[in-house]
């Protein structure tokens, strides 16, 4: 449990860290529409940096999303089944498509930042605009991230696998469960305590 809530803690970190960037985004997009609406002289550099920071704060919260089970889910079928099925649907879905497509994300993340910055790609939306490899960087990072978190998510299911429920996570912000969820957890509970009884 030790390693699942070490990586936890270090997605949760880097969400929040980068959680940051919506109050820039935000300063950036109110001094645009002042400047434009205003004063009349629009900025040359708010488009850039806007869409690069909406797009750093979108991906690097995935880990953190991961580790708080926050992704959005198909389980319209799966939240009625034990949690060792549970476990096991999700353990054959990380290894078949998580797994492959991340490692193939920061593969070919890091070949696109690389030919950015050997380039020193700047953006073409506007006249004389920033550099643009240091947000193409953000792909492999995020990408790596997520397959960290993703050891984690792997090990919980094992446990869950091992033991017949899954670990606790941390407790940070969480969406309020759906009470239909919580009554398929417990009938899943009964069902299985029912189950090992004589």
């Amino acid at each position: 449990m030790r390693f699942i809530f070490f990586i936890d803690h270090l997605s949760t970190w880097v969400g929040k860290t980068f959680a940051w960037a919506i109050l820039l985004l935000t300063f950036v997009v109110s001094y645009e529409v002042f400047m434009r609406y205003a004063l009349g002289a629009p900025t040359a550099w708010a488009y850039d940096t806007s869409y690069m920071l909406y797009g750093t704060l979108f991906m690097m919260s995935g880990a953190y999303a991961l580790a708080h089970n926050a992704h959005v889910r198909a389980d319209v079928v799966s939240r009625y089944f034990s949690p060792r099925w549970q476990a096991g649907v999700e353990l054959a879905l990380y290894l078949l498509f998580f797994y492959p497509g991340i490692l193939a994300l920061v593969w070919s993340g890091w070949d696109f930042f690389h030919a950015s910055f050997r380039q020193n790609e700047h953006s073409s939306f506007t006249p004389g605009g920033p550099p643009i490899w240091p947000y193409k960087f953000v792909i492999p990072a995020c990408a790596t991230f997520l397959a960290i978190q993703g050891m984690a998510e792997v090990t919980r299911c094992f446990l869950c696998l091992r033991h017949g429920k899954w670990p606790r996570r941390l407790e940070d912000v969480e969406e309020i469960e759906i009470p239909l969820n919580k009554e398929a957890e417990i009938k899943a509970a009964q069902h299985e305590s029912g189950d090992k009884q004589p």
